[in-house]
């Protein structure tokens, strides 16, 4: 991951709606929820909701599906592993030693 896309990632994960939204869909799991039940679970405007899973979206924390007449946000977990990654990429440079116990 580059540095823009990191930035672009924590940007959109720095705002207390998508932080909410973005943690509540990490805990429902890969079926996801439409916005509108996202809203309401984070007590969000549901009218602003759609923009905020957007962002997290561009940013590839989430991802979308169709599903009949709902879209449903999930997860990106190949995004989110790659945010996590580049965060941590130099963990323990100085002390590889402590790297299995510490940075797994």
């Amino acid at each position: 991951m580059e540095s823009k896309s990191a930035i672009e990632a924590l940007v959109a994960l720095g705002q207390e709606t998508r932080l909410a939204a973005y943690r509540l869909l990490v805990e429902i799991g890969p079926e996801g929820l439409p916005a509108g039940e996202v809203a309401a679970r984070v007590g969000a405007n549901a009218s602003t909701m759609s923009h905020h899973l957007a962002q997290l979206e561009r940013a590839g924390l989430l991802r979308s599906t169709r599903r009949e007449r709902y879209i449903l946000y999930a997860v990106d977990w190949e995004g989110t592993q790659q945010l996590l990654g580049f965060l941590t990429e130099d963990c323990c440079k100085f002390q590889p030693e402590a790297r299995d116990d510490d940075c797994t």
